[in-house]
């Protein structure tokens, strides 16, 4: 497989992954999208915030690319203010996401990030870009089943997953 069959797939997962994480979602009304409904306490638009931030941002603009981006500390990300709309927070997570995959696709595959923080992950090697969006890939998969119970619990309604 050439390096740009590579991206492509590796875009198409991470892709997939994410329609997964807003088709689960669709149609909610903005009080179930925050709702918690695991004793955990965190919503399902906590969750997206969390992925925007904590997970596209964080991995492809910051470590990646090595851009200085406004990062959350601890849980906050997980956090979404009562006067954010729900649209708003789903506008956030395409928008990084979007910004995510103009990094990758200027990106060579076997390049070392331009930024690593040591201080969240002491003592553990940087990745090459191939293996953080096989990282985000998973996480965000994670993530979709996890929204995939909060809707069942919800509404009853659950996601059809199909593969090839």
């Amino acid at each position: 497989m050439s390096h740009g069959e590579e991206r492509a797939a590796l875009l198409a997962a991470l892709r997939s992954q994410r329609h997964h994480v807003l088709g689960t979602l669709d149609g909610l009304p903005e009080e179930a999208l925050r709702r918690p409904v695991l004793p955990s306490g965190w919503s399902c638009l906590g969750l997206v915030r969390h992925l925007a931030l904590d997970v596209e941002r964080f991995w492809f603009r910051a470590v990646v690319a090595g851009e200085r981006v406004d990062l959350e500390s601890g849980a906050d990300a997980w956090r979404v203010d009562a006067e954010t709309p729900a649209a708003a927070v789903f506008d956030l997570y395409r928008r990084e996401a979007e910004l995510a995959d103009a990094v990758i696709a200027g990106t060579d595959l076997d390049a070392d990030p331009a930024w690593w923080p040591e201080e969240v992950f002491p003592g553990l090697p940087p990745h090459t870009l191939r293996r953080t969006v096989l990282h985000v890939i998973t996480e965000t998969a994670c993530h979709a089943g996890h929204l995939d119970a909060a809707r069942e619990l919800i509404d009853g309604r659950t996601w059809l997953v199909l593969t090839d």
